[in-house]
């Protein structure tokens, strides 16, 4: 997926783990590491989301030379790589583009789907990519789908998590507390590390394929890296925000046994 997941769920998280840790945390100590560790990647997601929604708008009022749509673009693209089991399908909302290797579906927003602006071939590609990858056995792909079922688990809990801190503050279950939500925290930091190879990989697949098959010329790509380029930047956002987060609770864990 290239802009779904990261942006929405990792910010979505930004709040709970806010809550989490101060409540989790107490005293002055806790609310000097929120300043330390959560403003900053906070600060740092959120000029993520506003790159990446600029640039995409940018290049989304970019028409391609060759006016082939995003759908056709990633058919393309998967055709190239021998893929004729995936079905292209539209899907409603902006920027929900993904790719399903359970259903084998790679879904397109309604603007990438029938689009043909640099960003909508940019984004398409991309998702061809993924099914690239899921054809090829990529490893980082395959160790990402296998952490999907522990991801999920961790972030259902963490909301409950979050929800006892607000009545619990102090004593042994607080503790407790605190070692479930880093637990939580490892699983989701390890699913964004890994996440980052599958990203960059499916966007150099991209980048390439659009070129190899003529659908854009060199100089139309420099709108499709920018879009893709941006696009990133959730992803090693997502990442530091994670890795901050469970630097910040295992240095709560350490302040309590002072």
């Amino acid at each position: 997926m290239l802009f779904g997941f990261c942006g929405g769920m990792e910010i979505g998280n930004f709040m709970s783990i806010d809550t989490l840790a101060i409540y989790l945390g107490g005293g002055g100590g806790s609310i000097m590491g929120y300043f330390i560790f959560i403003v900053p990647t906070f600060i740092l997601a959120m000029w993520a989301q506003s790159k990446v929604s600029s640039t995409y708008n940018k290049y989304a009022r970019v028409p391609s030379r060759g006016r082939i749509t995003g759908a056709e673009a990633a058919a393309a693209v998967m055709r190239s790589a021998g893929i004729s089991d995936v079905k292209i399908i539209q899907v409603r909302g902006h920027l929900t583009d993904h790719y399903d290797p359970i259903g084998k579906k790679l879904a397109l927003s309604e603007e990438n789907y029938r689009g043909s602006s640099l960003a909508a071939l940019g984004v398409a590609a991309h998702e061809a990519g993924h099914a690239v990858q899921h054809k090829i056995g990529y490893g980082a792909l395959k160790a990402r789908m296998a952490l999907v079922p522990i991801t999920n688990i961790a972030s259902s809990v963490l909301p409950f998590v979050m929800i006892g801190s607000f009545f619990i503050i102090g004593g042994a279950f607080s503790l407790t507390l605190l070692k479930l939500g880093i637990l939580c925290y490892v699983v989701l930091t390890l699913f964004q590390l890994i996440t980052l190879p599958v990203e960059y990989d499916a966007s150099a697949r991209a980048k390439k394929e659009l070129v190899t098959l003529g659908i854009l010329g060199n100089d139309e790509m420099v709108g499709v890296e920018k879009t893709l380029n941006a696009a990133a930047l959730t992803y090693v956002a997502a990442f530091v925000s994670s890795l901050s987060y469970l630097i910040y609770l295992l240095s709560m864990l350490g302040g309590s046994r002072d």
